[in-house]
Formats: structure tokens, C-alpha cells, sequence
């Protein structure tokens, strides 16, 4: 038995998120699960390393599957460059040790938000990018964004219901870069829970809007309950960028 490491990107528009899910068809999970059994002649489970939300995209998610297939890399390769759709991309394939599993042996997670801040909508970008029309105070942002540094219960900032799981994880960064109207934050860390990215984006950008002050902000956290942090800001500008072995 093989264990074949796989490292995608994918456009997350049109796709129920990444996992498979019995009454949703249209996943990644699903599609990519169904190219490779085609190939194999087998019945394949796919291991993604995070399971992207609705909408949300992916530069270098990273999954490994299981086969008796004896075809070369090569030929895996150039199958599923074939037969891929156009919204998914194969950049690497490896062959790795049997007990390699993409998430149980992640040691953390990159994801990246866009966000246009300009009067007028960029129709060239609006699939990618939130927009918001009002001006930023992104050293407000970033002064907020301080808080989130370190490892912390992180109960407020997810939408994940179960009291039973845990919610403290580690944040390493969230650094913020600005060219003209792009405003791009990137955020590092051990792993992230279920919306955590979003959620915390949607707080920094009412920060950024004067809607809440970073006083407010470090309250959330003694608070515990989602309905005290900031909004959820929306799928569609969330990207996966890397997963850290």
C-alpha cells in the first residue's frame, strides 16, 4: 500500500467547502476523491490537511490518499492534470512514509484575508477581496490585532459549538500589508478552529471602521461566547496559503 502525498490550490467559488459530506456533492474533497478512483479503480478517502469553508480558497492545501497503484508519480501526475477541473490545480505529488497523515502531522496552518478599501468597487477583483468603501484605520487594526498574539481561548472567535473541544490554539502572527487600496492580512499559527480567521478578520475590520475599540476587543476574550466578538467577514477572500510540516 502507498501513501501519496498531494499539494493543491483550488478556487473555492463554486464548491461546498472542502469536505465531503453525504448531502453536498459539490465538495473538493469529493471531486478530487472521485478523479483518483476513476484512476486507481479504487475506493479512495482523501485526507485534507483543513477543511476549507464554502467559498473559501486554497494556494497550497496539502492531502495523501492510500493506493495499490503501481503507476509512476509521473503518471499520477499528468492524470490528474487531465482530469482535474479548471478550478483545481496539482502543484506537487510526493510518495511518502504509510503513517504520514496531512493533518494529524501539520504543525500549523497560513491563511491570508483581502480586502479592497477604496469608494469604488474593483470589478477586476470583487470575486477575491471584501470590499469596504469606508476608510480603514489600519494602525487601529493592528493595535487590536496585538491581542490576538500568543496562545489564548479562543471561544469567542469561532463558530464551533462544542463546549466538550478545545478552543485555546497559538497564533504566531497576523501581519498586515498595504499597497494602495489592498489590504492583506496574513495570519500564522498551530492550527485554526472552525471560521477563527473570519471572525477575527470581521472584529479588526470594525476596529478599522472605529465600530468597536481595542478595549472591547481584549474583553471578548474574558467574555467566551461568540456573540461577543465582531462579525463574520465573508468566505470569499479567505485563502488557505500553506500548511507547515
Amino acid at each position: 500500500m502507498r501513501n501519496i502525498k498531494l499539494v493543491m490550490e483550488y478556487d473555492g467559488s463554486h464548491y461546498n467547502g472542502w469536505q465531503r459530506q453525504t448531502a453536498l456533492k459539490n465538495t473538493v474533497q469529493g471531486r478530487i476523491e472521485h478523479v483518483l478512483q476513476l484512476m486507481t479503480g479504487e475506493k479512495i478517502e482523501l485526507h485534507g490537511a483543513g477543511r476549507t469553508d464554502t467559498g473559501v480558497h486554497a494556494l497550497g492545501q496539502v492531502a495523501n490518499f492510500h493506493t495499490q497503484s503501481q503507476k509512476r508519480l509521473s503518471e499520477i501526475e499528468d492524470y490528474l492534470h487531465k482530469y482535474f477541473p479548471d478550478d483545481i490545480n496539482l502543484l506537487d505529488i510526493q510518495e511518502m512514509p504509510e503513517r504520514f497523515h496531512s493533518r494529524l502531522n501539520a504543525k500549523g496552518k497560513k491563511y491570508l484575508y483581502r480586502i479592497w478599501n477604496h469608494p469604488l468597487t474593483n470589478i477586476f477583483n470583487r470575486r477575491y477581496y471584501l470590499h469596504i468603501k469606508k476608510p480603514l484605520n489600519v494602525e487601529k487594526m493592528k493595535q487590536a490585532a496585538d491581542l490576538f498574539i500568543g496562545t489564548k481561548d479562543f471561544r469567542s472567535f469561532t463558530a464551533l459549538k462544542s463546549k466538550k473541544k478545545s478552543t485555546v490554539r497559538t497564533l504566531s502572527k497576523i501581519e498586515f500589508l498595504k499597497k494602495e487600496s489592498e489590504i492583506t492580512l496574513n495570519f500564522s499559527g498551530d492550527g485554526f478552529l472552525h471560521k477563527m480567521v473570519r471572525v477575527i478578520t470581521g472584529t479588526l475590520i470594525q476596529v478599522g471602521l472605529g465600530e468597536l475599540s481595542v478595549s472591547e476587543v481584549k474583553e471578548m476574550f474574558e467574555k467566551e461566547k461568540r456573540s461577543a466578538a465582531g462579525f463574520t467577514a465573508p468566505p470569499h477572500a479567505l485563502f488557505l496559503v500553506k500548511v507547515v510540516y
